[in-house]
């Protein structure tokens, strides 16, 4: 089987982070301006006028370079 290039992108916006089990928050790793690597068809793709965003579980992100 063929195996699939990841894609790259540049985190433009951040969340605040996920709860876990006790509701503490967990500051996400990445920042905006970062450089990410995620498989083809993870998160959701959207398009704002001709631009085209993905928005990403952190746990979607395989690198940062």
């Amino acid at each position: 089987t063929a195996k699939e290039k990841p894609q790259e992108g540049e985190v433009i916006a951040v969340g605040k982070g996920r709860l876990n089990d006790k509701g503490d928050r967990i500051a996400p790793e990445v920042k905006k301006g970062d450089k990410v690597l995620f498989r083809k068809y993870s998160g959701t793709e959207i398009n704002v006028g001709d631009e085209k965003y993905f928005i990403l579980q952190e746990s979607e992100i395989l690198a940062t370079l």
